[in-house]
């Protein structure tokens, strides 16, 4: 009903999984991670406290071959797909007999891909390939591979939900909850295409990209990011109608003033210096 792929990025030390499903809301039901632990997939079949449970074991020093071992000889496990991942790159993967066809694992190099209920055996090879054709960012990756594997069919019954999950290699802390990408989609004719747009915003978050956030912000908030974006290239005009357009809304004036020795305004205040009253932060 579902295919995954999980890996560890040897240069971050983060831990990551993406998995898509023709099942509502499929970022509830199979992918488990814990920083400075690692990360699990539990699929087909699998019983909603398995994937907890098997971080536990990482936890507990057992090693994710042991763990898969384990589930494999278990009678309430016999229909279950999982594969579990740890924080040096140990990886293992079973895919129960009880398991939906067409249904199958892979296991590389800190890696592995796993799905069931495949519309055909090309769908593993091909997130494979994607894995080790791309670089950059771990999140990026595991997105290419889930993208291939849609692309080479996916899910036999179709396309509803797809999920991206990425956390650090060392144990959340007071300071740093370790999560460094959570994004989701419940439901949506094309749910990886859908979370790869998300991941996108999510760096334009991460970067302050305020011009690619103004393109998809929802109406109400367009003009909060049209603002910080206006001094990067130098455009009074755009950054006056974005302050004049929040100004005109209920309470946001209020925000505004409040807001006024943020970064991003001061900027928005330096380029609008000497245009005129009221135009200012």
């Amino acid at each position: 009903m579902t295919f995954s792929v999980l890996a560890r990025d040897p240069a971050t030390g983060h831990l990551g999984i993406a998995v898509s499903s023709c099942i509502l809301a499929v970022g509830r039901a199979v992918p488990t991670a814990r920083p400075g632990v690692g990360v699990v997939a539990v699929q087909a079949r699998s019983r909603r406290g398995l994937g907890p449970s098997l971080l536990q074991g990482l936890e507990e020093g057992a090693t994710p071959a042991e763990l898969v071992r384990a589930a494999a000889h278990a009678a309430e496990d016999v229909d279950r797909q999982i594969a579990v991942l740890d924080t040096g790159g140990a990886v293992a993967a079973d895919t129960g007999r009880g398991s939906f066809p067409v249904s199958g694992h892979l296991v590389g190099d800190g890696m592995s891909v796993q799905g069931n209920m495949l519309a055909s055996t090309d769908v593993l090879p091909a997130m494979v390939r994607a894995w080790d054709a791309t670089t950059g960012d771990l999140a990026d990756r595991l997105l290419a591979a889930l993208a291939a594997g849609q692309d080479a069919g996916g899910d036999l019954r179709g396309r509803q939900s797809a999920a991206l999950l990425v956390v650090g290699g060392t144990p959340a802390t007071e300071e740093d909850d370790g999560v460094r990408v959570d994004l989701r989609v419940d439901d949506s004719a094309d749910p990886v295409a859908q979370l790869r747009m998300l991941r996108n915003l999510q760096r334009a978050y991460d970067e302050r990209d305020y011009e690619h956030l103004a393109l998809f912000a929802p109406e109400g908030a367009r003009d909060l990011y049209a603002a910080p974006a206006a001094p990067a290239r130098g455009d009074r005009a755009a950054a006056r109608a974005a302050l004049e357009a929040m100004r005109s809304r209920p309470g946001w004036s209020a925000w505004l003033a409040a807001m006024a020795g943020d970064a991003r305004l001061a900027a928005v205040s330096r380029l609008l210096d000497g245009a005129g009253p009221d135009v200012r932060c």
